[in-house]
């Protein structure tokens, strides 16, 4: 009864709407107070150095954007197809309402009769629920808003409000969720698909359906072309532009591990409200940095897992047999629903296999085929006796992924990893991953990981060794050593004999560095290794901190090697820049990377130049060579870092310009394989990063050497060593040492006790 009464009432609302305030009492018509003082609801937005986005929070995705700032193209698009009449009429248009009545009375299609106005007044005050009543409220408040509020600014807050699709309130963040772009940079084919999403944002989106929207498109562009905003050539290069649209599982930046930090930070200090009042976060990382560091760890940690077993289907769904095409294709994409997709790993469901080709379907809907080197890694599911934890049959949820223009069979990784890269100068962080995927393990493996640094730790070490007198061309012996049961080993298995202090850690040989810290005595070197910043409570007080066995977080490590390329002076990691309100106006500001005073140097500048010519020394000839080889420059410096059985995996190193740090393990600490190493795991990610961020910058010369070294040989020393007073070998023998300098302080005897069988 109701319906059939709309299009008379809504004809008699459109001549006598103005005579009837009377139903504001009747009908609890809402204060249009909430239009006239708009404050629109927006998320937690965070970004990158160089302004990309890389996350929002809240309910709704939006970024407010005046007026005058919205292209004019955009503008005219919308009123074409939305409402022609809009600078005319006074919040309603009659000639609508008697069209879409006749429309309606004679069998033709339905047709839209509202305003933008109606339409705004109905988003922002009333809801979607079809009655005459409702319709009735609209029609008097939409002409209430007109007499409060310029054209101008009903259409501004129209184009901020209205939703838009996936998640999407407003053009401004329509246009970066469907094209990755502002709506300045938008072509006239995707402005007109823009303009057409707001009939229907859920069924005719490009995401939901391009052909759908991409027919609503065609309307947009007869309306524009109609109603003279583009030219008739215009229209027609439009509709034969091809659009990329941007899937969900793309992003301009991947940082969820970072965007979480500053998520924290924010609500601990503004409390919840920042969720729907606009605050934005601007963090220290780089874009191209932060996307390098992603995918480098991307790469290795699915490299190291297809070294592996693969493990089976993730689940097995019922996909009934003998389907025809369309109803299987309805039944595939709603078993694919509850499992997350990923841009990488592509969750699919099998349709059809056989030992030679795979047939399955992705959750977008795209029908794929895995056949050769694809299934090479999955040939024990596809067995006629394979086991039941393998089998791939149909109905099968897979992952896979594309590779060299193919399809392969892929699984989800159980190993994680981290990275972070810093700024030496300021602290600033470039680069952040926490790990492989922050939706699966949101555990932020670079800030909350305390695990063992391995060999990464022993430039520290070498540094506290060469203010106790043992310089570059000391030689140590490479020897079996043992103390109360304990017995550590090399690497490599092997002894080999009296080395410099240079090869010795080029070559990681762990009897050195043991022997190292007893000559020296771990707390001496335990207290310098606090300069770097490290949490000495974490540290062992016994000769086991010489091989790394301590506790570390990936940035504290990267923190302690910014310090060496920094020159000496440590700087604390600084992530957040500054936050602001959505008006700009500034909450918080990182304060600046002032320059230090000599006496602020944590570290000596002529220790710094020794210790990483130590760790260039590892980058040129030792466990870390692949680094210069492989990016052709010699101004790299770093140290490999596997502790035992390969629980852990590290690089850490720097450039003069960013220091940097890799690490790779699982979250239960078993090994990551018999013959895994930091070099063959960690360094990969360092480098393929390092390739990005280096890229056109040109190769740093050596530095000259600063005050208080010379040259003797072949190498450096401190200049109080000159007279030849220096050590010259640490024996085998428990503090046996020759030519020691009188002012030194290394002491004759081991000055670390030994208990419960380890030092």
């Amino acid at each position: 009864m109701k319906t059939s009464l709309l299009p008379a009432l809504v004809l008699a609302l459109a001549t006598i709407g103005p005579a009837l305030p009377a139903a504001h009492a009747e009908w609890e018509l809402p204060a249009i107070d909430k239009i006239v003082n708009y404050q629109p609801k927006l998320s937690l937005q965070v970004f990158t150095a160089d302004g990309v986005e890389m996350a929002q929070f809240g309910t709704e995705r939006r970024q407010f954007v005046p007026i005058a700032k919205i292209p004019k193209l955009l503008q005219e698009a919308v009123i074409a197809v939305e409402d022609a009449r809009f600078r005319e009429h006074r919040g309603i248009d009659p000639k609508g309402m008697a069209r879409a009545l006749l429309s309606m009375a004679t069998g033709g299609r339905k047709q839209g009769a509202s305003t933008i106005t109606q339409q705004m007044t109905r988003t922002v005050l009333l809801g979607h629920q079809r009655t005459v009543e409702r319709k009735a409220k609209e029609i008097i408040l939409a002409m209430r808003v007109e007499e409060a509020l310029s054209k101008d600014r009903i259409l501004e807050i129209y184009m901020n409000e209205i939703f838009l699709g996936q998640r999407s309130y407003g053009f401004a963040a329509a246009a970066q969720t469907y094209f990755g772009k502002p709506m300045d940079k938008l072509s006239i084919a995707e402005t007109a698909m823009l303009a057409g999403l707001p009939q229907n944002p859920y069924y005719a989106n490009p995401v939901a359906s391009l052909q759908r929207a991409t027919l609503r498109q065609h309307v947009v562009l007869q309306r524009m072309a109609a109603t003279g905003v583009i030219t008739a050539a215009q229209a027609a290069a439009a509709r034969a532009e091809k659009l990329a649209i941007r899937s969900p599982l793309q992003a301009a930046v991947r940082a969820d591990h970072v965007a979480e930090m500053a998520r924290r930070v924010v609500v601990e200090r503004f409390g919840t409200e920042a969720y729907s009042s606009g605050i934005r976060v601007h963090t220290s990382l780089r874009a191209a940095d932060q996307q390098a560091a992603w995918a480098a760890v991307r790469r290795a940690v699915l490299a190291h897992d297809r070294k592996g077993p693969w493990r089976g289907p993730e689940d097995q769904q019922e996909l009934p047999a003998k389907l025809e095409a369309a109803e299987e294709e309805r039944a595939a994409a709603q078993a694919l629903r509850e499992y997350r997709d990923d841009e990488t790993l592509r969750v699919a469901i099998v349709l059809a296999a056989s030992p030679k080709e795979v047939r399955a379907q992705l959750a977008s809907g795209e029908r794929i085929s895995l056949k050769g080197e694809g299934l090479r890694w999955a040939q024990a599911g596809l067995q006629p006796k394979a086991p039941a934890a393998l089998a791939l049959r149909r109905g099968a949820i897979v992952r896979v992924q594309a590779q060299s223009g193919a399809w392969a069979i892929a699984q989800w990784p159980q190993v994680e990893a981290g990275f972070v890269a810093l700024d030496p100068a300021s602290g600033r962080i470039r680069a952040l991953v926490g790990g492989f995927d922050f939706t699966r393990q949101p555990f932020n493996h670079v800030t909350q990981a305390w695990r063992q640094p391995g060999s990464a730790f022993k430039p520290f070490l070498y540094s506290a060794a060469l203010e106790h007198g043992v310089m570059p061309a000391t030689l140590i012996d490479d020897a079996p050593f043992t103390a109360n049961g304990w017995s550590p080993q090399n690497s490599d298995g092997r002894f080999d004999g009296p080395l410099s202090l240079r090869d010795a850690l080029a070559k990681s040989k762990n009897l050195v560095s043991v022997r190292l810290a007893q000559q020296i005595g771990v707390g001496p070197a335990r207290d310098w290794a606090g300069r770097f910043g490290f949490d000495l409570a974490k540290q062992p007080a016994n000769l086991t901190l010489a091989l790394g066995a301590g506790s570390v977080t990936p940035l504290q490590l990267a923190s302690a090697y910014a310090t060496l390329a920094n020159g000496g002076w440590s700087r604390p990691p600084i992530l957040i820049e500054r936050i602001t309100d959505a008006n700009g106006k500034l909450l918080f500001e990182a304060p600046a990377a002032r320059p230090l005073a000599e006496e602020q140097r944590v570290i000596p500048a002529r220790n710094v130049y020794l210790t990483s010519s130590l760790l260039n020394e590892v980058t040129r000839s030792g466990t870390a060579a692949r680094a210069q080889r492989q990016l052709q420059r010699s101004d790299l410096y770093g140290k490999t870092g596997t502790t035992n059985d390969a629980v852990d995996a590290w690089f850490a190193g720097f450039h003069p310009s960013v220091a940097a740090v890799a690490w790779m393990g699982f979250d239960d600490a078993r090994s990551l394989g018999e013959r895994e190493s930091g070099g063959g795991l960690a360094l990969p990610i360092w480098i393929d990063y390092m390739a990005v961020a280096l890229k056109g910058i040109p190769v740093a010369p050596i530095a000259p050497p600063p005050d208080g070294l010379v040259r003797s040989g072949d190498d450096w020393l401190y200049d109080e060593w000159a007279d030849g007073g220096w050590i010259v070998h640490i024996g085998a023998e428990a503090g046996v040492t020759r030519a020691l300098p009188r002012s030194s302080a290394i002491p004759a005897e081991p000055s670390t006790p030994v208990t419960n069988g380890a030092p």
